[in-house]
């Protein structure tokens, strides 16, 4: 077998250019909008948690920035914990709700969809972490529309 001959790597070598950035850093102009939806269970993949920061880092950008929770997708906005609500019963176990909250500390809006909430996943309004506002399916196609007209950036997000 051939013999390795380059040195091992150790903590704090770089294996990319996190340097060079190959687009102009785009900021909002006035009265952009972004909405960032989501269609995923939390926990079952990091799409969820990676749109997250891409909201927060839309809303940094200038962009009136909102999340919309929607089927599966409401599960990443309920309150966690155990053993109580806000304990962290494992690193990471609260990224959503923590993620969430800082959001909407920095001036996200993070909207909820009522009929998933009860219908699909048996939790009413006070599950959801404080801030969020729960909506009426009928609210959820209007809220996209609504995007639509004032022409803002649309991530969507489905997962199965």
């Amino acid at each position: 077998m051939p013999k390795v001959t380059h040195e091992k790597h150790k903590a704090g070598d770089f294996f990319v250019d996190y340097e060079e950035k190959v687009f102009e850093d785009v900021k909002a102009e006035a009265g952009q909008k972004a909405l960032v939806t989501f269609h995923t269970v939390a926990f079952e993949g990091s799409i969820g948690f990676v749109n997250m920061l891409q909201a927060t880092r839309l809303l940094r950008k200038g962009f009136e920035t909102s999340i919309l929770l929607y089927g599966p997708g409401v599960t990443l906005g309920l309150q966690r914990g155990f053993p109580t609500l806000g304990d962290e019963a494992f690193p990471g176990h609260l990224n959503f709700n923590n993620q969430l909250t800082k959001f909407m500390a920095e001036g996200g809006k993070v909207y909820a969809c009522r009929f998933a909430l009860q219908a699909l996943y048996g939790h009413g309004e006070p599950s959801l972490i404080d801030g969020i506002c729960p909506i009426n399916p009928l609210d959820v196609l209007d809220l996209k529309l609504l995007h639509i007209k004032d022409n803002a950036v649309i991530i969507d997000t489905w997962t199965v």
